[in-house]
């Protein structure tokens, strides 16, 4: 049985590490993991007053996320924690109250940074949200991804033999974990 995933994607950059090696990573999952690029860009800032009326993004938003089986985080870090974009779209698909697209679906976090801590605090502070919104979040291996720009070849791939591997293991481990609650 293959499984959707869907990558939501922190960073709106054009050129964005993040996008880059998330997109360099997916032809290392397991055969039965389809991915799913669900854009946050064009998304309204959350405010509820317009909760009984969504705009067309924020129904297509929720559509694609509820249609996932699972979903792949990936976030650079801003200010040690995620960007306004990502906390934005998961209020976006949290709502109206009690009709979150993201409840009990699987959930892995890649963080990444250009410097040396790999986007840890955003990791941490994502991981809380998930928890809350009851959402099944991979616990090993974290994947802090520091020194991105190193990480990928002239051609876009990953360039060190050790960088595939972590992510060919982070992948499988993800799968396991969708197996678990993916029926």
């Amino acid at each position: 049985m293959a499984y959707t995933v869907a990558t939501v994607i922190g960073s709106l950059r054009k050129d964005s590490f993040t996008r880059k090696l998330t997109e360099a990573m997916e032809p290392l999952a397991p055969k039965d993991m389809k991915f799913v690029d669900v854009k946050i860009g064009d998304l309204p800032l959350f405010n509820q007053d317009n909760e009984g009326h969504p705009t067309a993004a924020v129904t297509a938003f929720k559509t694609a996320i509820e249609k996932a089986d699972a979903v792949l985080f990936a976030t650079p870090e801003y200010n040690r924690s995620v960007p306004g974009a990502l906390k934005n779209a998961l209020d976006v698909g949290s709502r109206p109250y009690g009709k979150s697209a993201w409840n009990g679906k699987p959930a892995a976090i890649l963080s990444v940074s250009p410097g040396g801590f790999g986007g840890f605090g955003a990791n941490h502070h994502l991981r809380q949200t998930l928890a809350f919104l009851n959402m099944h979040v991979l616990a090993q291996p974290e994947a802090y991804i520091s020194n991105a720009a190193a990480l990928l070849d002239d051609k876009g791939g990953l360039a060190k033999q050790d960088t595939k591997e972590f992510f060919g293991q982070f992948l499988q481990n993800f799968d396991a974990l969708i197996k678990r609650y993916v029926k």
